[in-house]
């Protein structure tokens, strides 16, 4: 897939020759349609690392850790040196190291990073995955390299640190940047930039979870905010156009012990090197 011009660069738009294969599909099989999109939905893509993000790869300890509950290996980001970890998780086809300049600051303020490249992701192996392989492997961390003081997720990275969270991820602190919010939302904007007809949503959620064996909407985020009791902040930008503000207002008003703050004209990726932004998650953590 290839990035739109948009005003924050935050959409990423459908070939055009992925739209016509995909309308071709429709015409001669729904079947053939649902496995075309499932394969297009669970194939990140993989982008060089940009220049900007060079200085915090090359100080970074790398190594490929191996997933035992997924069988598959994960590049591992270890950056700094102090005993007080936090956790950094990216979102859908980001990098170990999108995060560099939370990183970069938390390093000043006397903490170190743990990053990876999520399974299919960067310089990690594979093609496909799903958010389940994010949680395993976040969890996969905690074992190995934790524990971790707080956790840090943009976009689905966020869903990923909630659900890990409900499955016994401990940190005193967690904070939510640009987090998608509930799944079939999420399916039904997916089958509507492929131009498909809205029926072709639920055939591939049906799909998935015929595959998994998991039920795809016990993973939004707002399901999982409402067992958690740390104090949690959600950040959002009122003008992202990849994930709607409105999921982060949904998030918080689940959340027990959670604090909003909404920003604009930051979209969905500037908003993570934003000044006032970095504060404030450094704040926030210090607290």
């Amino acid at each position: 897939m290839s990035k739109s011009k948009s005003k924050n660069n935050d959409n990423i738009e459908i070939p055009k020759l992925l739209l016509t294969i995909a309308k071709f599909l429709s015409v001669i099989s729904t079947k053939l349609t649902v496995l075309f999109a499932s394969k297009l939905f669970t194939t990140p893509i993989k982008y060089r690392i940009p220049k900007r993000e060079l200085e915090m790869y090359a100080k970074s300890k790398h190594e490929l850790l191996f997933i035992p509950s997924i069988r598959r290996k994960v590049m591992i980001y270890n950056y700094g040196t102090s005993p007080k970890k936090i956790l950094l998780v990216h979102g859908w086809s980001g990098r170990g190291t999108q995060l560099f300049k939370i990183a970069d600051e938390l390093l000043k303020s006397g903490y170190s990073t743990i990053s990876f490249d999520a399974p299919a992701h960067g310089k990690s192996p594979g093609r496909n995955t799903l958010m389940p392989e994010f949680i395993e492997t976040i969890l996969e961390l905690e074992q190995q390299l934790g524990p971790f003081e707080a956790a840090i997720g943009h976009s689905l990275g966020g869903m990923s640190l909630l659900n890990s969270l409900k499955r016994g991820l401990k940190i005193n602190r967690l904070i939510l940047i640009g987090s998608g919010d509930i799944v079939k939302d999420i399916i039904d904007d997916f089958v509507k930039k492929l131009n498909l007809k809205s029926k072709i949503s639920d055939l591939l959620q049906y799909h998935f979870e015929k595959k998994s064996g998991l039920n795809m909407n016990d993973f939004s985020a707002h399901k999982a905010a409402k067992d958690i009791t740390i104090p949690v902040l959600v950040i959002h930008d009122e003008n992202d156009t990849e994930v709607p503000v409105k999921c982060a207002i949904h998030i918080h008003k689940h959340l027990m012990n959670s604090e909003l703050l909404l920003t604009q004209n930051l979209g969905h990726r500037k908003i993570l090197g934003d000044k006032k932004v970095i504060e404030k998650i450094i704040h926030f953590i210090n607290s």
